[in-house]
């Protein structure tokens, strides 16, 4: 699976890694050390939940690591024709203008209008050009957006 991000965010994602792997983990070994001086470790529940942040640390580093390991960097879009990822473009919906940026699914984040490729609006603009329109369906209707401008 492809995931489609800018450098900004290639370069987060590796830097969170790395912290995990170095300083989580460091942590965690920590705690497990700790844990272990208790005694008895089939009834000690600072073992337990330190195994069970162990767990939990290694598949987000798993996940991370597929992730980057998938990244496809996402360059500013040069083509102003057509809307692809990397599109910022101006739409208007029933008397509003909404200026939205097409970006992939591990950068979205609607509410600063920045919506994924792989979102029923993101793939509802997705080649459309200037002066296009799109119809989407919503729980409460049909919602439809013109496409203004593509940047």
């Amino acid at each position: 699976m492809k995931y489609y991000v800018t450098k900004e965010a290639l370069d987060e994602m590796q830097q969170e890694l790395e912290h995990l792997k170095k300083d989580a983990r460091a942590e965690i070994a920590e705690r497990l050390r700790r844990a272990k001086e208790y005694g008895d470790l089939s009834e000690n529940s600072e073992y337990i939940d330190a195994k069970d942040a162990q767990a939990k640390l290694e598949a987000k580093i798993f996940e991370l690591e597929e992730a980057v390991r998938n990244a496809v960097v996402i360059k500013k879009n040069r083509n102003k024709e057509t809307v692809s990822i990397g599109s910022t473009i101006e739409v208007q919906k029933n008397s509003k203008v909404i200026k939205y940026t097409i970006v992939g699914s591990e950068e979205a984040n609607p509410g600063e209008n920045l919506i994924s490729n792989e979102s029923p609006l993101g793939k509802a603009f997705f080649g459309k050009k200037v002066g296009e329109a799109v119809e989407i369906e919503t729980p409460n209707g049909k919602i439809r957006y013109k496409i203004l401008k593509i940047e």
